[in-house]
């Protein structure tokens, strides 16, 4: 589907903010079942020609990108401001390789997660797992891959986001995005479920606080209890969280703070926002200021944690690692680093499997259950409750709490 049709087409409605685009109930697999599990990320342009092209693609997306005009004039501004931003964006791009990693890492995932669901549950129930990715605004499109999906035999699906925090801008904009190409009969239509979030699975949770014990140890052993801690997410426009109830930032606060439960509190942290574009208010602070902040109250040392993002890319290699370096050091920081992103962290890869089991109910057999992963039931898992959690913004509308994963206590087929 062409941006100018899709944006024709679409409206805002509440599944936007609550993912309820496809059914609730978990998936009933049989043995023999294909199942297609698709990996739902941005993309990013692998060359500079493919810069323009693919900056169009993601300012005409409605979903995450809110002009005050439409039909053919977006068309009009949408192309000349991403033709004239290409030439700076190719600067950026030209600092980390030339094209964005995001694209290699994704696969690298998608093969690494393939590997994890046949080792941990297809080889055990004769279902066969197969893992594709899907990117919002480069390539393979959601078209490109439900064509091979349909071609591989695929019979069931689980869209699986790589945005562990629910936001419309991210999940929301991919779930609709395949929702009506489904509706139009663009794609084949076929039994389908969706993961909404895994924002504090405890996989997730321990792969992010093995990569800042990773990168503190860039830091002399001296001086790393003086390292302040600075999580930063992807910002979204206010008026997402006040007007449409977005659960973004809940989600990103209940992360960083099961996070530092996990880590016992060793350290200072804050949660900042970064990537602002146009003039409307976002969720604050940002990143820049918040190091502007930290540096002001004597504070030299500082680790970034890219909490948001699963998969490297221009945000976290350039924008972070690079850009607000300079910022940091313009500052008079003495020491400032960023995590690695998770990428293909093994134990980030069996929280993606498990939150995709999640979704299913798989045939049973005596050598179902395996030792190396749990099994959950994401459906029947509980939420905290709102006074449980005390890492908050300034701004918090007590929107959301993220779901607690718990393990069924047996195979969630067997209930």
């Amino acid at each position: 589907m062409e941006p100018l049709q899709f944006l024709r087409q679409y409206k805002f409605d509440d599944r936007m903010v609550n993912g309820d685009f496809f059914p609730e109930d978990r998936l009933d697999i049989s043995e023999g079942d294909r199942v297609g599990v698709v990996l739902l990320n941005l993309g990013g342009p692998n060359s500079v020609e493919e810069i323009e092209p693919f900056l169009y693609s993601l300012f005409m997306d409605p979903a995450i990108i809110d002009i005050p005009v439409g039909g053919i004039f977006r068309h009009w501004l949408c192309s000349f401001i991403a033709r004239s931003r290409s030439n700076k964006v190719a600067k950026d791009y030209a600092l980390i390789g030339g094209g964005s990693p995001i694209n290699r890492l994704t696969y690298d995932q998608a093969s690494n997660l393939e590997k994890a669901l046949d080792r941990f549950y297809g080889q055990t129930t004769d279902v066969a797992f197969k893992v594709y990715i899907a990117m919002r605004y480069w390539h393979p499109t959601t078209e490109e891959t439900a064509l091979r999906m349909k071609e591989d035999g695929v019979n069931k699906v689980v869209l699986l986001p790589l945005y562990p925090q629910y936001s419309k801008t991210t999940t929301g904009a991919s779930l609709v995005y395949w929702w009506m190409l489904q509706e139009e009969g663009e794609i084949e239509r076929c039994p389908t479920v969706a993961v909404n979030e895994y924002a504090t699975h405890p996989k997730y949770v321990q792969a992010i606080s093995d990569r800042i014990d990773q990168k503190l140890a860039a830091f002399p052993e001296e001086t790393r209890s003086g390292v302040t801690l600075v999580f930063s997410a992807h910002g979204t426009p206010l008026y997402e969280m006040k007007r449409r109830k977005d659960p973004y930032c809940c989600l990103i606060h209940s992360t960083v703070e099961q996070v530092m439960n996990y880590r016992g509190d060793d350290l200072p942290y804050h949660v900042s926002f970064q990537s602002k574009v146009g003039p409307s208010e976002w969720l604050t602070p940002s990143t820049p200021d918040k190091l502007k902040e930290l540096a002001d109250a004597g504070r030299r040392l500082v680790l970034v944690i890219p909490i948001a993002f699963v998969t490297d890319h221009i945000e976290t290699a350039f924008e972070l690692d690079i850009e607000f370096r300079e910022v940091a050091m313009g500052l008079g920081l003495q020491q400032y680093e960023v995590t690695d992103g998770l990428n293909s962290h093994p134990l980030f890869i069996e929280a993606l499997a498990e939150a995709a089991v999640a979704k299913l109910r798989l045939p049973t057999n005596e050598a179902t259950t395996s030792e190396a992963a749990e099994f959950y039931d994401y459906n029947a898992l509980p939420r905290a409750s709102s006074e449980e959690r005390g890492c908050r913004c300034h701004q918090c509308e007590f929107i959301t709490e993220a779901v607690q994963w718990t393990p069924t206590s047996v195979h969630p087929a067997a209930d």
